[in-house]
């Protein structure tokens, strides 16, 4: 009854993508950014689809359950204050520029080389995030379809390919709205459900209002802080947030809907996160993961069931449909160098840069299958994923836009290389991730041990940061008439 339930919704979410994809109508424009026209309630849905996915609910649950209030709900609150951020001071500006893609951006400011950088560092870590929601449905099918994990892990991507591939941003977005109220509304009947049944508590040193989490290395402070800042900071410069403010009808709907998606964002990470809180005494320490799964399994009824799960459906399709598509964008315009859209002569009247975008999303897929079977975490797996973003790419963007005097070519790329050294020297020494074991690149060693959790992603920024700044001011500042060039590409929010 159950995966029944959960079935019939993924059928009217595909079938709606399938319908929505007609728009399409063989133009890449329409298919990467939605012709530019989505309004409020689509781009709102668009963003908070992104952030809420399965590392914001399964991820942000067992963090919770095992660690505190804060190691968990740090993930979608996180995502919230990087919404918040971008609203304000990102949106309106990146909207205007009339961009297909993020490395778009690179492009103009720092030219192809920054560009083709950036881009091989933002698919690298969108596949480490599509993994995260893959594994999500890889557990879902194990758990209550019976398959096995890989199975369910191709279930999963089999769904979404379905209708993104022919709808691209259109189906995104419409399928986003559907998705994210299933989400809400699950989220809210989970935790009022949690509350009649089994009240609302935590143990000590566990909950919301117990802040030795973020100001002790004992209650997890440098992760906990760490996560806030590589999510809440690092993933401004997300390929998939990005993509949908490029689709946004104007500048001011492009940063409402970041406000929007910013706040529901964190009500619904909160509502999962306090659930683990009331549960912890009911299923004990040894409950087997993921939690959410344990309790609708052995304790929920199947309504309720049926609604969270799907809620979890939507969440990991949402998100995985934008990142699919985003990833597969940026290897075809930024890395291929195909940009300009044009109508076919075939009979389809599909333009090359569609057939390019559609054919590259198979082997994307691909390797975020690898990355989903070697490193089988939710939340681990989002928080890794724009660490390397934050370190690498964040302050060049960031001068980008406000320090343009400054923002030459040399600084960025000094930016970029010695951030990542740092970064991924940091990541090779270190024994966990995040709390995880580093199962995927890790150097014995007698230097760094577990304590030093969450202090790269720290060091790995300020070292961009400095680097940046360094080579900045030890070259020439920027021609007026250069400058004023650059400006232009850069406008003012309206």
């Amino acid at each position: 009854m159950i995966i029944a339930g959960v079935a019939i919704g993924v059928v009217i979410v595909v079938a709606v993508g399938l319908v929505v994809a007609r728009r399409v109508d063989g133009d890449s424009t329409n298919f990467l950014v939605a012709g530019r026209s989505l309004l409020l309630p689509l781009s709102a849905a668009g963003l908070m689809g992104q952030a809420v996915d399965s590392n914001a609910t399964l991820g942000n649950m067992d963090l919770s359950f095992s660690l505190g209030f804060w190691a968990g709900a740090s993930l979608p609150l996180g995502l919230s204050l990087c919404l918040l951020i971008t609203g304000l001071f990102f949106a309106a500006r990146m909207n205007a520029m009339g961009l297909f893609t993020l490395p778009d951006f690179y492009r103009q400011i720092y030219g192809r080389g920054v560009e083709v950088t950036a881009s091989v560092l933002m698919i690298a870590s969108f596949c480490i995030l599509l993994a995260g929601n893959l594994v999500a449905g890889g557990y879902l099918f194990e758990r209550f379809l019976g398959t096995s994990y890989t199975g369910g892990v191709l279930i999963i991507v089999a769904v979404v390919l379905a209708y993104t591939i022919t709808g691209g941003m259109f189906s995104d977005a419409w399928t986003a709205l559907i998705q994210m109220v299933i989400t809400v509304v699950g989220s809210v009947s989970l935790l009022v459900w949690t509350t009649v049944h089994f009240g609302l508590s935590a143990a000590p040193g566990t909950g919301p209002f117990d802040l030795e989490q973020l100001t002790t290395a004992a209650g997890g402070a440098p992760i906990n802080w760490a996560t806030l800042i590589s999510l809440g900071i690092g993933d401004i410069v997300a390929i998939d947030f990005m993509q949908r403010i490029f689709s946004a009808r104007s500048p001011r709907t492009a940063r409402n809907a970041c406000f929007t998606g910013a706040v529901l964002t964190a009500a619904v990470g909160v509502c999962y996160a306090l659930v683990a809180l009331a549960v912890g005494s009911v299923l004990g320490p040894e409950a087997e993961t993921p939690i959410l799964f344990t309790l609708l399994g052995q304790f929920a009824p199947a309504w309720l069931a049926i609604l969270v799960l799907s809620a979890i459906v939507a969440a990991s399709c949402s998100t995985a449909n934008g990142v699919i598509l985003g990833t597969a964008s940026v290897a075809v315009r930024n890395i291929r160098g195909l940009r300009d859209p044009s109508i076919g002569t075939g009979p389809s009247r599909t333009d090359p840069l569609l057939r390019a975008v559609r054919a590259t999303m198979l082997p994307v897929v691909a390797v975020s299958i690898l990355f989903a079977l070697q490193v089988p975490q939710t939340g681990i797996l989002l928080t890794l994923a724009f660490d390397l973003l934050l370190a690498c790419l964040l302050v060049p963007f960031v001068a980008g836009h406000w320090w343009p005097r400054r923002a030459t070519r040399a600084a960025a790329v000094a930016a970029i290389v010695v951030g990542l050294v740092v970064r991924l020297t940091l990541f090779a020494l270190t024994p966990t991730i995040f709390g995880a074991d580093n199962t995927l690149l890790y150097v014995p060693n007698d230097l760094v041990g577990p304590g030093f959790d969450g202090y790269p992603t720290f060091l790995g920024f300020a070292a961009s940061l400095l680097a940046f700044v360094v080579v900045a001011l030890a070259r020439p500042a920027r021609e007026p008439a250069v400058l004023s060039r650059r400006e232009d590409l850069v406008p003012a929010a309206t």
